[in-house]
């Protein structure tokens, strides 16, 4: 491709808008455009990257076993109502009618109409395993988009849906597409890590999500360097520890109302008292869709809503609002308590092992002191409702627990019988008695994964793009187009490497040198051929490496076996993945 017939537009500054490093260089190298918020139009340079990672998904997914299939965008209400997901979805989900006034939606994923197939075309055991899998647009009506294709509305995804007899099968399956997804991050020469996760709105029995390492990434990584475990932050967990006993035989000191005024927050009640934070206990009230409950935590901790929502299995879990609290309790926030409520309490692990703590007495300005479980506080249930800190205990091996960053480009879940229970999608097994496919599906942000090699590879001048997924393998660069031996050359290196099979941009443009410099870099095009008249002279050509700077002069006649070798050292290293 000449620079001179490709449309790509690239800018000096960064975008108003852009608050990531991926939307800004992805903005500025010509990649993406905006057409409205979350939503953007793939330029030639963004759907060149875009399609190899699609090819190598392809090709990961086929070796898997797995088959390709196309679905439709749009999917009737019916469907989403048959398996509860037309009101649990929210409004992420973009709603509309057609003429005839019928329901539907754009699809933000395609468990419904999967499964719809599956009951219609498997009848026995002996057409499973099964696994179908498509690369789609979806559309999830996002309320707040931004970091451009890291959180848009619409997106490119692969999606993949395993179809079992048994939990057996689902486990060989998820197996398969575990070590499918490992190939593929691999291959897109990307530094990652697996990690365990909440299933979400997709629901199932467990899932895992493959992360980005990046300093920049949204999300929180929890992880032991002893034993590998690995969680995100709202799924990690803590091992248990008692934060001190009383001792058998020593009574219980008296329940003691204290006024604290003008005291709300833990910080304000504990240095009032002169206790620890560890010494509270906040009490948090929750709405549900089945009723109000009261969460306990300890006052140095803070609560996993996501953790709270799993244990109670509502659809919705959020905290109450101040006229809700002050209704149950009689009191402003601040000084919420679980003495006298009339609402099921559940308290955090850690609260078992406290004594004598310190809670809100659903009095304005006032705290109890001297608390304690079974003779003040009925605990209806204990459950796991904390937030993992940084050097919290490895609940598998007992180290310390350290944090990371990560963004999220892969999940896959164990669906179990979710959907084909909800939407009849049965087989015969071989004594012919009925029963329900075990489910498993399996994603991937496509546009996801390539904002996020931008996010771990880049520098101050631009895109570093891992060579199996940058637009091009080299730019070739006459420093003036001017001079008719440069330009010969540069024209015939890049017949030369077109005809080799390498995916070569020639810079044609009569520019500086300067200029071209900086876009190459820009652009993140691993290997720059810089043909300039002093080398030329001695019969040398410059190849640059864009990932470390790495320079090199070749003789012009081993330029093609050079570069090629560069390329294959590289693709032949992924491939080994």
């Amino acid at each position: 491709m000449r620079y001179s017939q490709l449309m790509l537009p690239t800018l000096k500054e960064d975008p108003a808008e852009a608050e990531v490093i991926s939307h800004k260089l992805m903005y500025r190298a010509g990649m993406i455009r905006k057409l409205a918020a979350g939503i953007y139009s793939y330029l030639p340079l963004g759907l060149r990257v875009i399609q190899k990672v699609e090819r190598i998904i392809r090709e990961e997914m086929n070796r898997s076993g797995a088959q390709e299939v196309l679905l439709p965008c749009i999917q009737p209400a019916e469907l989403w109502m048959e398996s509860h997901r037309w009101e649990e979805y929210g409004k992420d989900l973009l709603r509309m009618r057609d003429r005839h006034s019928r329901d539907c939606c754009f699809g933000p994923t395609h468990e419904e109409v999967i499964t719809d197939i599956a009951r219609r075309e498997i009848r026995s055991y002996r057409q499973m395993p099964l696994n179908l899998y498509q690369i789609q647009t979806k559309f999830r009506d996002e309320i707040r988009p931004r970091f451009g294709l890291m959180r848009g509305r619409e997106f490119i995804m692969k999606d993949a849906y395993s179809f079992d007899t048994d939990d057996a099968g689902l486990e060989r399956s998820y197996q398969k597409m575990y070590d499918a997804y490992s190939r593929i991050f691999t291959r897109c020469g990307l530094t990652f890590k697996v990690v365990e996760a909440e299933t979400g709105v997709i629901g199932g029995t467990a899932s895992h999500e493959f992360m980005v390492l990046a300093h920049t990434g949204e999300e929180t990584i929890v992880s032991c360097q002893s034993c590998n475990y690995a969680a995100n932050i709202q799924k990690a967990g803590a091992k248990r520890t008692r934060l001190r006993d009383r001792g058998l035989g020593k009574p219980l000191n008296p329940l003691k109302k204290v006024e604290t005024p003008g005291k709300k927050t833990v910080e304000e009640v504990t240095q009032f008292l002169k206790v620890k934070p560890e010494d509270l206990v906040k009490t948090l009230i929750f709405e549900t869709d089945q009723g109000n409950v009261a969460a306990l935590i300890r006052g140095d901790r803070e609560i996993n809503e996501s953790k709270l929502q799993k244990f109670l299995g509502f659809g919705e879990v959020k905290l109450a609002s101040d006229d809700v609290v002050l209704k149950l309790t009689g009191a402003p926030k601040g000084f919420t308590g679980p003495i006298g409520l009339s609402i099921k309490i559940i308290a955090d692990y850690s609260i078992e092992s406290m004594v004598d703590f310190v809670t809100g007495a659903n009095e304005q300005d006032n705290h109890y002191i001297n608390v304690n479980r079974g003779r003040d506080v009925n605990v209806d249930q204990f459950a796991d409702l904390q937030m993992v800190k940084e050097g919290d205990l490895c609940p598998r091996c007992g180290k310390s627990l350290s944090f990371s960053r990560g963004i999220e480009v892969g999940h896959i879940f164990k669906l179990g019988t979710k959907y084909s229970e909800s939407l009849k999608a049965t087989y015969l097994d071989e004594n012919d008695r009925e029963r329900e496919i075990v489910m498993g599906c399996y994603g991937i942000g496509v546009g996801r994964t390539a904002a996020a090699a931008i996010e771990q590879y880049h520098d101050e001048d631009g895109i570093i793009w891992p060579i199996p997924i940058a637009p091009f393998q080299v730019i070739v660069v006459p420093v003036n187009n001017k001079i008719e031996p440069l330009m010969e050359t540069a024209e015939g290196i890049y017949r030369l490497l077109s005809g080799n099979g390498v995916e070569v941009l020639l810079d044609d443009r009569d520019s500086t040198p300067g200029i071209k410099f900086k876009d190459a870099d820009l652009i993140g095009v691993p290997l720059r051929l810089t043909i300039g008249e002093k080398n030329l002279e001695k019969g040398f050509i410059e190849i640059r490496r864009r990932k470390n700077g790495e320079t090199t002069v070749v003789e012009k006649d081993k330029v093609v076996e050079t570069v090629s070798a560069l390329i294959n050292e590289e693709m032949e290293a992924s491939l080994r993945a």
